[in-house]
Parts: C-alpha cells; structure tokens; sequence
C-alpha cells in the first residue's frame, strides 16, 4: 500500500494499547438477573386478582385454597422465568451477530477491523454511510459531512473544516478539551457520515467518547413490539367481557344461595379460565424462536416486530448488485472511443488473465489510459489473503484493480507514482467520481462513471457517435456498463467540479456480476407466495431488464422503467404514478429519492412492503417501508442502523427463507391463541350448562386453577417451538390490516369450546344420574377436561392441515408437554395431600380409556370442519 499516510501506529502498537485500556465499547446495561425476572412474573393485573383470591380466602378460612393458590403462582412464576430468561439470552446473542467494522491504517497498510479493536492513535478512514466508531480528530477530509444529531439535536449534518486550531491525539486514554471553535475539526462516536470523506486519529474509545459519558448516565429500557402491544390489548378487552359474564354467575349463584366463599372463588377461577395470562409471554417465546431460526438462515433480526412483520410481506424492492447477484465484479470487454476492442479473461477476486486485442486499431496508448484512469479515479484496495485475494471497497473500483493487474500494472505502484492532487469522492446521487493525478509529468483529470453522464460533460467528438450504441450492446447482455474520461488541467484552485466540461472520452468498460444461482428458484417461491418482486437499481436499464428475466422478476414483454419515466409520471399526479409502478417490476436509473416515492407509493395502493438497500441515500427508503432490510457483508452502517433485520449473506434467498420463518411465527401465534381461548371458552361454558340445568358446580374452582395454571400451562408454549408445516410458501400473503382474531379463528374457537363443553358437561351430568358421588363424577370430569386439552393441542397445529398429514414427531416439545401435562395430573391423584386439596382419586384403565376415547370426538370434529373449510374454500374460488 502506499507510505504516504499521516502517522499511524503498528500492529504490535496497537495490540498493547488495547490490552492496556480496553475495547472500544461502551458500557452497556446489566442483563437482568434471574431474580429480577422472577419478580417480573408477578407484575400483572391477573397475578393481582389471584393474589386478592388467596388473601380472601385465608380470611374466609379456606386455608387450602389460599396455599393452593400460592403455589399454583409460583409454578407459573418459575415456568414464566425460563422462557423470558431464555428469550432474553436468545436476544443478547444475537446482537453480537452483526458486529460494526471500521477501516484504519495499520503497518502502511488499510485494514478492515472490528470496530471494538479501536485504540487512541489509530489513523481511521471515513466514508459516506459509515458510522464513527470512536471519537476522531480530523486530519483531512474532502467534502465531510457528519449528522450529528444523536449528540446535538441538530437535524442538519455539519460540515467539517480546519478553520480552527486543533487539540492533537495524545498516546493516553485521555481526550484534550474540545472547545465551541474546534469542534468541526472532530467527529465524534455514534454520529453518521453522510457525505465526503475523511481521515484521522482516534483521540477517545469506548466510556471516554462524547456518546459513551452519555451513554454511562442513562439506563437502557427495552420497549415492547406493537405486536405484543396488540395482544395485550387483545387481552384486555377479553377481559372485559368476561368481567361482565363473571358478574352476571356471581349474582346467580348468590340467588341460587351458593356460599359466598365459594362464589367468589369460583369467579376468581373463571377469570383465570377466560384471560389467557400466559399469552404475552407464549408470544414472546414464538418471537425469540423465530429470531433464532432467521439467524440460522443469514437473517438477523433487529426489531423483534420484524420477525412477524416479514411474514406478511407482499411485495419485495429488491437491489440488483449483491443482493441478487454474487458482487463480484469482472471486467470483460473494453470498448475504446476511437474504435478499438478487447477481451478480458479470468473471472471474479482472481487476477489470471489478459486483455486480448479484438480489433485494436493502434490504440494502444489509449488503453493504458483507460486502464491508468481505472486505478487513480478508485477508493479500493486489494491484497492476497490466504485463501486468495481480498477487496476492500467498492467491488467496482476492485474490477479496475484486477484489470491493472491483467494488464501489468500494480496500483500500489502508479498511486506512488502518480500522486492525487484532488479528487471527487464517488457518491450515488452524482453518479461519478473523479481524481486529479500527476501522471507522465501533466495534471490529469480522470473521471469515471455512468455512460450517460460522462457524455454530457465530455466535448463534442465525432468518435462518441459509436459509444452509446456499444454501451447499449453491452448493456442488453446483462453487463454493467462504465464509461472513462479525462481532461488536462493547468493548476487546482478549489473544487474540481467547474473543471467538469469538455473531457475527453477514453473508453467502455463492460464487467459481468453473475446471478446468483439460487435466485430463479427464490423468485419463483415468492410468486408461488402471492409475493411481487421487483429490481429497484441505478444501473443501466438493458443490464437492469436482462437480469430480472434471467432471474424470472421479469418475462420477455415486461420493459424497464426508468428513473425520467417516473418523474414524468410523478408530476402528472398519483394515480398515473402508480399505473406505471405497477405497470413494471424493473426499475432502472433510479434515484433514491425516486426510491422512496415508489415504496410510498406501494404503501399507499395497500401493499405491505420490503426494501433492501446498503446505501446512506437507501437509508429513507429504509425507514419509510413496513420492513427494512439491509445488507451485512456490503451495507453501510446508516443503512444497517435504519433497517429492521439485516443480512449477513447479501442473499435474496435469504429473503425468501425470512418470510417463511416469519410466516411461521405468526402462524405458532395463532395456534397459541387458539387453544388458550378456546379452552377457556370451553369452561365458561360448562359452568354456564351448570346454572341453567341447576346442577353442582362439574369443576371446582382449585381444579379449574389447576387445569388452566398448570395442565394447560405446560403445553401452550410448545406450540411456540412449532416446525413449518411445509405450504408456508405456498399460501397467499396475509393482508395488512387482517386481525389476528379473523372468522376462521372464530369459527373454530366457537366449535371446539362448544364440543368440549357440552361434552364434559353431559358427561358429568350422566355420571350424577347413574349415582355416582358428586366427587367422583368431578374427579372423572376434570380428568377428562385435561384428555381434552391434550387432544386440543394436537387439533392446535394447523388450521388447515389434517393431523394425519402432519408428522407425529416433528415438535418433541410439545410431545413432551402432552405427557408431562398428563403425568403430572395422574401422578396428583396418588400423591398425598396434593390430591385431598384438589379432589382426586385414581381411576381404573378402563375409565381413562373410555375417557380418552370421548376425547377423541373432538378431533373428529376439527378434522370435519378443516375438510368442510377447504372444500368450501376451493368452492368459492371456483366459482369466483
């Protein structure tokens, strides 16, 4: 690399300052202990009542029900410990996934570092999108803006200038007093790049930054996902109603002239039964476990909400470079202006090959002014690395890398010999970048950039006729095209955009970035998923179009829109916008600003939208759609910081896989809330068949306690841990603003509550008229409720899909909680004093058997209707 940077430190530097003064972190909030979580179980409404119940019923002298009660709580506790404690874990890990980077000088040489391996003294470059890592004292910059508004409240970024004296980095872990006057000569942990570039030295890490004396005064809350906002909501107005329901048993059963006691118990049980207490928790489980099967997939999860909400995608904005292709540039045709033609060999970070003369006509010196404008006119690096070669930086600046190298020319070399005077930092909007050199003993002016740019700043030359024409052949083969110029320039006096006129055209470069193999079959898996996908790029709109049909985004007679055509569209009015939106799914020179209006606008006409994007211009797109997602190898830290996940592969299957994990989660959610209602909904019932046939009470409340607290308790969660049922892909996309609670929901709820209820309650009934002891006929009923359950959370696995469809052991968890669930209770009616409190008494293999069989009926009917559902369903789309 080249020796001419500022001073830096070595690498054995380095290592000692670390080891002395530690990593460049900042302090972070102490994970809850276990005890603390423990306590948190107890902080609910819910918890409250049952904690009202037992204090009443100590006073009413029922000192059984009050332990029982006690007890029954602190299971729920510990069992509610466990899951949030291994969420919360689940959660941590994952944060660790995407570590930040940053590029220092170390032993002359640029490296890519961990950004916690930071230490004062190190030299750091800064580019558009990246994130300070450390608190930094500029030693030269070009055109550096920061946003610092995390620090100052400023929403304008500040422009950074040497106006002023500045403190200089000490070899300490101490920063000198930054003044008012000085500050635009540092940058500072935390804020964002947003335009330029810059170098200098880290004067502060870790708790001595700006950020970090913050950051050490202020706790770290976590706040909870909108989706688990809107279950608690969902709760709560259950809760409601059966409040009311609740009322009207209690005044019943007091005309009835039941014991107070007992009817107040009772109320407090039936509550229990209704509100499903243990839902919040069942989805958070359902949510860390989703995180954790992404993360398996490259898919890491930012915002817990992203893990549901990429699941109910419908329409996916999708980058080109990287994303759906392997990013790795190759250059592998050069067109020279005057005529001249040539072949490159050799394919990706590989510098074997040659360029091959087609049709050269003499222009040989042009060609080494081509490929010298590629390596001056370049941010990149490249060094073999062990199992290769590596690039840092933009992949096409380390094309042009490779070609110098082809051509026999190491960068390394001309850049000493051909010192930068100035330069124009590539960013998005300008779609070039340009570098003043010293070569051959003249002041060069080398541009690189978009063809069509390019062309309006270069002088009218009959040569340029031919260009667009090649750019256009080259384009159509699926081949990103780049055009090169140059001019000569007397002296530098300021900015070197003025001297943007009148340029020479040197030449075409035409570099392939292959397909990634694995998208055709993604792209087609979305289609099959009712989800549209679509390329969004600033590439040229032939290389644009070939690429979207060799990926199936596009078919033959779907043309490209461009980013003029969308401006067009945009001023005559919303409606002529998003006809030619949804007109395409290929759009090509687009701005990121167009970006935005074209996700806005999906949003509006009701899709619920994915962007990808690794860009600081990306970052609004970003935020402004239902799910971002950035790029982990290639993203700039803005575009990571404004994301909802993050890929760490760059890969569009990735996507694909990410939405069907997220269709899973959702689905598990259903399934928990499926169960926990309809049980409930199932005992409510049988209490209300108990007052209207003026019966006694099928169930006590101890036993309607157990039943929900710790029967069902163990089995709710293991729906959390459900595999795919394997058409996750193959259903249509979910729409928006579709409750959780949807008719099909209500249908079944309403089915099953109602078999099991009139089912237990005949049951019950029947035993009382064949004689048998009210004790007995409970003992008979309650065992039979939890036979219920257990056959309940098999019917709980699909909504759609028969159980015999399923495979049996595809959830060990919830195996394991179907027998836990029942051995508990079995083993509670041969455990002594367990058993007196609650009523138990063994029964005979028979009655269990003729139990499980009564059971049973209930799969029976689920099973009828999921095949009355379907059938009907198909039905109505047929005639539809």
């Amino acid at each position: 690399m080249s020796t001419a940077f500022p001073t830096h430190l070595t690498a054995v530097e380095a290592g000692q300052r670390l080891a002395n003064y530690g990593s460049n972190t900042l302090p972070e909030a102490k994970p809850p202990s276990l005890f603390n979580i423990f306590l948190r179980q107890f902080i609910s409404p819910f918890i409250y009542v049952l904690f009202a119940a037992a204090l009443v019923s100590f006073f009413l002298g029922q000192h059984i029900n009050g332990y029982f009660i006690f007890a029954v709580l602190l299971l729920n506790a510990l069992i509610g410990t466990i899951q949030e404690f291994s969420a919360e874990k689940a959660a941590n890990a994952l944060k660790k996934m995407v570590p930040s980077y940053a590029y220092v000088v170390r032993d002359h040489k640029v490296v890519k570092i961990n950004s916690a391996d930071l230490v004062v003294g190190d030299l750091v470059k800064l580019v558009s999108g990246d994130k300070i890592p450390a608190d930094i004292c500029l030693c030269s910059h070009d055109e550096l803006q920061v946003d610092e508004s995390m620090i100052t409240g400023e929403s304008v970024a500040v422009e950074k200038s040497f106006s002023q004296r500045s403190a200089q980095p000490g070899a300490g872990q101490q920063k000198a007093a930054v003044d008012t006057e000085n500050r635009h000569r540092f940058c500072y942990a935390g804020t964002v790049v947003m335009r330029g570039r810059g170098l200098g030295h880290v004067i502060a890490t870790g708790e001595d930054t700006e950020i970090g004396k913050i950051a050490s005064d202020v706790g770290q809350g976590q706040t909870k996902p909108p989706l688990l906002l809107r279950i608690e909501t969902f709760t709560l107005r259950i809760t409601y109603g059966i409040l009311i329901l609740i009322a009207l048993i209690f005044m019943i059963t007091l005309i009835r002239g039941d014991d107070l006691g007992s009817v107040f118990l009772l109320a407090v049980a039936l509550a229990v039964s209704a509100i499903p207490e243990g839902l919040p928790a069942a989805i958070t489980v359902a949510l860390a476990i989703g995180m954790r099967r992404m993360a398996k997939v490259k898919v890491i999860i930012r915002n817990l909400l992203a893990v549901e909400a990429l699941g109910s995608c419908t329409y996916i904005a999708s980058d080109k470079t990287g994303t759906l292709t392997v990013n790795e540039m190759t250059i592998k045709d050069i067109y020279l202006s005057g005529g001249g033609f040539y072949r490159v060999s050799g394919q990706g970070l590989n510098p074997e090959g040659e360029i091959s003369a087609v049709d050269h006509n003499g222009e040989v010196s042009r060609l080494e002014l081509l490929v010298m404008a590629g390596l001056l006119a370049n941010e990149a690096y490249l060094a073999p690395s062990g199992d290769g070669w590596s690039g840092q930086g933009d992949m096409v600046d380390v094309a042009f890398l490779l070609l110098g190298l082809k051509y026999g020319t190491d960068y390394q070399q001309s850049r000493k010999a051909c010192p930068e005077l100035g330069q124009i930092p590539y960013e998005s909007e300008n779609a070039y970048c340009a570098s003043v050199n010293l070569y051959r003993g003249k002041n060069y002016l080398f541009v690189k950039g978009s063809v069509e740019k390019l062309l309006t700043m270069c002088a009218p030359d009959p040569a340029l006729a031919g260009v667009s024409a090649a750019a256009k052949t080259m384009a159509t083969r699926g081949q990103r095209v780049l055009g090169l110029a140059y001019t000569l320039v007397d002296s530098i006096d300021g900015k070197l955009e003025p001297l943007l006129h009148d340029l020479t055209f040197i030449g075409l470069v035409a570099m392939i970035d292959p397909l990634r193999p694995e998208v055709p079959a993604a792209v087609s898996e979305c289609k099959r998923a009712d989800i549209n996908v679509a390329m969004i790029t600033g590439d040229h709109p032939d290389t644009a179009l070939a690429l979207a049909r060799e990926s199936g985004i596009a078919d033959q007679q779907m043309q490209a829109v461009t980013g003029e055509q969308l401006t067009q569209a945009y001023q005559q009015g919303r409606a002529r916008f998003s006809l030619c939106i949804h007109g395409s799914n290929v759009f090509a020179r687009v701005s990121p600003h167009q970006k935005k209006q074209i996700i806005d606008q999906l949003m509006h006409d009701g899709d619920f939208v994915a962007v990808t994007g690794d860009g600081v211009n990306d970052a609004p797109a970003l935020t402004q759609a239902h799910v971002g997602i950035a790029m982990g190898l290639r993203g700039t830290d803005v575009a990571r910081q404004s994301a909802d996940i993050i890929l760490t592969d760059d890969n569009f299957a990735s996507i694909v896989q990410g939405i069907r994990q997220g269709r899973i989660v959702y689905n598990n959610i259903r399934k928990v809330i499926f169960l926990l209602i309809s049980t409930g909904a199932a005992e409510i019932l049988l209490v209300l068949f108990s007052l209207l046939f003026s019966t006694p009470l099928p169930l006590f409340p101890l036993q309607l306690l157990w039943l929900n607290l710790v029967t069902n308790g163990i089995q709710d969660v293991a729906l959390a841990f459900e595999p795919a049922e394997g058409n996750e892909l193959r259903q249509q996309a979910r729409p928006p603003d579709e409750a959780i609670f949807n008719p099909l929901m209500i249908e079944r709820v309403l089915i099953n509550a109602l078999v099991m209820g009139t089912l237990a309650f005949t049951f019950f009934k029947w035993q009382l008229d064949a004689g048998v002891a009210e004790d007995q006929a409970r003992n008979l009923t309650l065992l039979l409720m939890v036979l219920f359950e257990n056959v309940h959370v098999l019917n709980s696995r699909s909504e759609h899909l028969s159980i015999f469809r399923q495979y049996f052991w595809g959830n060990k968890f919830l195996l394991f909680g179907m027998l836990t669930a029942q051995g508990v209770h079995i083993g509670a009616m041969y455990t002594p004093g367990l058993r007196d409190w609650l009523a138990l008494s063994p029964v005979t293999l028979e009655q269990w058997s003729m139990l499980l069989l009564i059971a049973t009926i209930l799969i029976v009917v689920d099973e009828g209707h999921k095949l009355y559902h379907k059938r009907f369903m198909s039905a109505s789309r047929e005639n539809f």
